[in-house]
């Protein structure tokens, strides 16, 4: 199992073999969550933040971004429904990816 906060000491490594890349990244999170930036609110941000997560399974990400959506005024409830929605997202990609298999077999005819 990953343990973040043992690996994480390796963000040293990357930030001496990629200092300007590493420093771009930053630079771009900074923005995309800046509360001074954007149309959309911070809080709406953080819950498609909540629903990406979700969607990539990084469980640091998901609790990170689900207490910054709190803090950022969104509810319970708000994070909830973006998990739902990823959710759903997740498992329609499923369904259509599951048409190749069923086009796969009207190909073999």
């Amino acid at each position: 199992m990953h343990n973040h906060n043992e690996e994480a000491a390796f963000m040293a490594d990357i930030k001496e073999a990629a200092p300007e890349m590493v420093s771009a990244f930053f630079g771009f999170d900074k923005a995309v969550f800046s509360k001074s930036n954007g149309n959309l609110d911070l809080a709406t941000r953080e819950l498609i933040a909540v629903g990406v997560a979700v969607t990539t399974q990084c469980p640091f990400c998901i609790e990170d971004h689900a207490r910054r959506a709190i803090k950022a005024g969104a509810s319970k409830a708000d994070v909830a429904e973006s998990v739902m929605v990823a959710a759903a997202l997740r498992a329609g990609g499923g369904v259509t990816h599951g048409w190749k298999a069923m086009k796969a077999m009207t190909e073999n005819d």
